[in-house]
């Protein structure tokens, strides 16, 4: 039977609208930050952590790409279920490097990322793909457990451009999203990370992961560098709001890279851009792609991108 004393207060017109606001999920509004995350590993370039210069005044992330669920001995390369091995330069970013580089400093965390754009034996794309949900699900909590124990890393970033099966959202949904929640309950990572891209089939997927489990997923790495070569700083703005408005309530990060890729918006570019973003208060952070490639530049854009989140 209802408390007659509670029934003025819960008819109240007032009350209602307060204590929706209160159940109502916190949305991350567009403000700058000094967040600072940077992929590295992937093309094997001999680049180590030490090289890449640390401001002090970021939250520097650190991304190793790739660890892949893929059978690499096999002809032609199988994938795994969820079984996951390390697939970067373990000779310059060991576990020993891993942990030197955190005990430097002391505002760096490791994350490695899941996937990527990875061609294994010279010509076989690395592609989601899952046998069920529950089986992928333990391989991956167990696989990545041991490699993040040993590596000492901190989270986790979900990069798979390809799909097995492209009209299965549900099943990459679920897996990712578990995974996530599993390791951050069992106090093995203590951050995620997405990193779509402007792509029909990617985004399909990466927006339906995120209208389920947004609330375990702490970054949108998206891919801002593969927008064409002409875009403009006021287009990438406008690309930033769009990717903004998809991934509702996200901190979305803004991105460019620093290899000399014909096609895409060129580091430059991409850099005024993030200048602007900040001039209008909404540059959550940066991440570049890659350390691998800055090597040779001298990380000139390390440097002005640290300094720009720091001012």
């Amino acid at each position: 039977m209802p408390n007659s004393n509670l029934e003025p207060l819960f008819s109240n017109p007032l009350f209602l609208s307060f204590f929706a606001c209160i159940l109502a999920p916190m949305v991350v509004l567009g403000t700058n930050s000094n967040h600072f995350s940077e992929y590295i590993g992937a093309q094997f370039k001999e680049v180590k952590f030490s090289d890449v210069p640390i401001n002090s005044g970021v939250e520097f992330h650190y991304i190793l790409s790739f660890a892949i669920d893929y059978s690499v001995v096999s002809t032609p390369p199988i994938p795994s279920n969820g079984k996951f091995g390390v697939f970067w330069d373990t000779q310059n970013l060991s576990p020993s490097a891993v942990s030197a580089i955190k005990k430097k400093y002391s505002n760096v965390k490791v994350a490695v990322s899941l996937g990527g754009a990875t061609i294994v034996s010279d010509k076989y794309k690395v592609y989601f793909k899952a046998t069920s949900v529950d089986s992928w699900v333990s391989n991956a909590v167990s696989s990545l457990t041991s490699i993040i124990k040993e590596y000492n890393l901190d989270g986790i970033d979900i990069d798979y451009e390809n799909f097995s099966d492209e009209s299965d959202t549900g099943t990459f949904t679920e897996c990712i999203g578990l995974l996530i929640t599993t390791l951050k309950r069992n106090g093995v990572i203590s951050f995620a990370s997405i990193a779509p891209f402007d792509d029909t089939l990617v985004q399909r997927m990466y927006k339906a992961l995120w209208a389920k489990y947004s609330s375990v997923i702490d970054y949108v790495n998206f891919q801002f560098y593969g927008y064409d070569a002409d875009t403009t700083v006021k287009q990438y703005v406008t690309y930033y709001d769009e990717q903004v408005a998809n991934y509702p309530g996200g901190r979305v990060l803004a991105s460019f890279m620093t290899e000399n890729t014909a096609g895409v918006i060129s580091a430059d570019r991409g850099f005024s851009a993030c200048q602007e973003l900040k001039k209008e208060n909404k540059l959550y952070g940066i991440f570049i792609w890659s350390a691998d490639d800055s090597l040779s530049q001298g990380f000139t854009y390390e440097k002005e991108s640290q300094a720009l989140l720091t001012s």
